[in-house]
């Protein structure tokens, strides 16, 4: 058995400062899979994902330019948006806050959000990003961790980037549930994201389903890691790969300083949100799935990746069956579009759908 707990005394910040996160995870190394072969294996069962990972690659220039226009066109929404999740955390948390970013997608707003709060309301900020994985709970070491830390239980909250079907937010739920059975450092599930689609965040800033530029590259923007991972007969933190060979390319402090250097220049969104609203979203979106699931003949809601963030993923992480898209105009989905060209995936437009974007994953089987 792999007993990598010596690694866990170092503080892994990835290209982030430790200042600005510290990943509670440790770092590994694996043989990469190519997508396909990685989607075959997947969908033959038997294999968790977490057990297997893709090697990534250096983007396109087409699509580089992309995503540095919509940094340019969001720079100062994400700059308001993160301002007041930071607020909204500051009112309910109050002087010390502990921040628990679900790695990767939840860590660059984590660390947004961290920048944010030490500019406005306070230093005593930690921001730690830890492992969650469908199907198998959250990074129980992560958790022990920080229960041996000094950090009051009372001070967390759980952050991602988005919500999309709520999965991962179940997902926390049940997990901490679980954690709070056993544990004598009991610690809330609350969830704060930037754009919560599924209506089942705690702490959100937008309902609107836009292309968050965090969530239009992969690894290159979060630190150089990987998406996280759980291998078989390893100790210890949830696992995770170190994209150094992207390190040139690596866009992590650029995207972080760009969003932090329009702190002083906007102010902060407004609140939007409403329990009324949370509650339709999740009614609509359940029968909307459903109506999917019938019109393309799906065989696991699992393929079906709703909104632009997760569609994203599909684009660069799985095989897509088809994008479908409410507005090819939309400049949301630019991004979207350059990918189905470079992978010749057909675009559908559906101006009925509750989402900016959505993918539906390929059946391999077939």
């Amino acid at each position: 058995m792999n007993n990598i707990t010596e690694q866990q005394t170092e503080i892994f910040s990835g290209s982030y400062s430790p200042e600005d996160c510290e990943f509670l995870l440790q770092t590994t190394e694996i043989t990469p899979l190519s997508i396909s072969e990685k989607e075959r294996l997947l969908q033959r069962g038997g294999i968790h994902y977490s057990k297997m990972i893709t090697a990534e690659e250096v983007p396109t220039q087409a699509y580089l330019d992309t995503f540095k226009a919509l940094v340019a066109q969001y720079a100062d929404r994400l700059a308001e948006e993160v301002k007041l999740l930071a607020k909204k955390l500051y009112q309910q948390k109050g002087d010390h806050i502990t921040l628990v970013s679900l790695a990767r997608a939840g860590t660059p707003i984590g660390v947004l959000i961290t920048r944010a709060l030490k500019a406005y309301y306070t230093q005593d900020v930690k921001h730690y990003s830890i492992s969650i994985i469908r199907d198998r709970g959250i990074d129980c070491a992560a958790l022990e961790h920080i229960s041996n830390s000094g950090r009051a239980s009372n001070s967390i909250v759980f952050v991602d980037g988005w919500t999309a079907k709520g999965v991962i937010n179940r997902e926390l739920k049940s997990a901490i549930y679980d954690w709070n059975r056993k544990s004598d450092y009991c610690i809330g599930d609350e969830l704060c994201v930037i754009s919560d689609l599924s209506g089942s965040a705690e702490y959100i800033a937008t309902t609107d389903d836009y292309a968050i530029p965090s969530g239009v590259l992969n690894s290159t923007v979060s630190g150089l890691v990987s998406r996280t991972m759980m291998l078989d007969d390893v100790e210890g933190y949830h696992q995770c790969i170190v994209y150094e060979h992207l390190a040139k390319h690596d866009l992590t402090h650029w995207f972080v300083d760009r969003i932090v250097s329009r702190f002083e220049s906007v102010g902060i969104a407004m609140d939007n949100s409403t329990q009324a609203w949370r509650k339709s979203r999740q009614e609509n979106l359940s029968v909307f799935l459903s109506k999917v699931i019938e019109k393309f003949n799906v065989d696991d809601i699992n393929k079906i990746k709703p909104g632009v963030a997760e569609a994203t993923r599909v684009m660069l992480r799985r095989i897509p069956r088809i994008l479908i898209v409410k507005d090819s105009c939309d400049p949301d989905v630019r991004h979207l579009k350059v990918l189905a060209s470079e992978k010749e995936i057909t675009v559908l437009e559906d101006p009925t759908m509750p989402f900016s974007a959505m993918a539906i994953i390929a059946n391999i089987k077939d």
